[in-house]
């Protein structure tokens, strides 16, 4: 079976992940499956950029490219995207690292010439050396993680998740790049949700497109020390809400929530009914939990309403443009 070439693209931002990048380039140079090439998107720090194109200047796999748009994660995957030549484009986060048959795994998803996209399961690694107690899994996508909810196996989906995931070039040419001013900006409040408006939009501009997740095709993620606390937890969902109201600004909210409204109303309250029978037999935790479903789901809907009414008087905030190709040779760092 010949499988197609597969560009990796890591967005990276800050020194203060040095070696997370460094471990997470080794994991793809280890790949069972090779990649064709690694590009590393410096977002506007050119300390970081020269640094980095140092450290793989003896690397002919790896590239070192400046984010060529405006700050944050989406114009550097537009970026890592028209550099690349591979004909899938796989997205890893710079501070994950892939187990030895990601790519595999992601191949074999694309043997249907229908598949457009395949992401991946994301497991969380833990700061503290241990999930805390009250946090529930039906919320590790706070923290960038596969969360208790979704299906197992190699099923098809709505949207995959943007930090372990891979896309045929032809899903970028039929539907444009990733929307900016809607996800990640450097230091700013953590917004999301880039991805699924990117899925969304695929699926309106190819009907017959098919998107994965396979299981199997894993990724550990660390996450730090701040956020494994409360108050990570509680600005995260609800800058979650803020992105879910630009999203169905955009698509309509039938498809914009089309996957929440299950997950609202079968997977989050099975997880409080969970929680609080552990607390009932005594198990740490399990009124945390609980609570933290709760708390949640009343913030996300409080980011939500606010988002919404915002989207209704500025109109749509964040733009969609189509992806140019960069010819071989040109873009790279100097």
């Amino acid at each position: 079976m010949s499988y197609p070439d597969i560009s990796v693209v890591i967005c990276v931002y800050t020194e203060d992940r040095w070696e997370d990048i460094l471990a997470a380039v080794a994991s793809v140079r280890a790949q069972s499956r090779p990649a064709r090439e690694t590009l590393l998107v410096v977002d506007h720090n050119e300390t970081l950029r020269e640094r980095l194109t140092g450290e793989y200047k003896e690397v002919e796999e790896v590239r070192v490219i400046a984010n060529a748009g405006p700050r944050g994660l989406s114009a550097g995957r537009n970026t890592g995207i028209a550099a690349s030549h591979g004909e899938i484009i796989a997205f890893l986060d710079d501070d994950a690292v892939a187990e030895r048959d990601w790519l595999k795994h992601f191949a074999e998803g694309y043997e249907d010439r229908r598949v457009m996209a395949v992401g991946g399961r994301t497991m969380p690694v833990w700061a503290s050396g241990r999930r805390p107690a009250w946090f529930p899994e039906e919320f590790d996508w706070v923290v960038g993680c596969t969360y208790r909810g979704l299906p197992p196996g190699r099923v098809r989906v709505r949207n995959v998740l943007g930090g372990n995931a891979s896309f045929r070039r032809a899903a970028f040419e039929a539907a444009g790049g990733f929307a900016t001013g809607i996800g990640r900006d450097g230091d700013k409040r953590p917004l999301g949700c880039e991805e699924t408006e990117l899925c969304i939009r695929l699926a309106r501009a190819r009907p017959d497109a098919v998107l994965l997740i396979d299981d199997r095709a894993v990724i550990h993620h660390r996450v730090p020390a701040p956020r494994e606390h409360f108050a990570y937890f509680r600005t995260r969902t609800y800058a979650e809400g803020l992105s879910k109201a630009l999203v169905a600004r955009s698509v309509g909210s039938d498809k914009g929530l089309e996957s929440e409204r299950r997950y609202t109303t079968r997977v989050l309250p099975a997880g409080v009914a969970r929680g609080l029978r552990d607390a009932l037999l005594g198990r740490p935790g399990g009124a945390g939990r609980a609570g933290a479903i709760v708390a949640g789901v009343l913030t996300a809907a409080g980011g939500y309403v606010l988002g919404s009414v915002r989207a209704r008087r500025g109109g749509t905030v964040f733009s969609v443009v189509p992806i140019e190709r960069i010819p071989e040779g040109e873009g790279e760092a100097a």
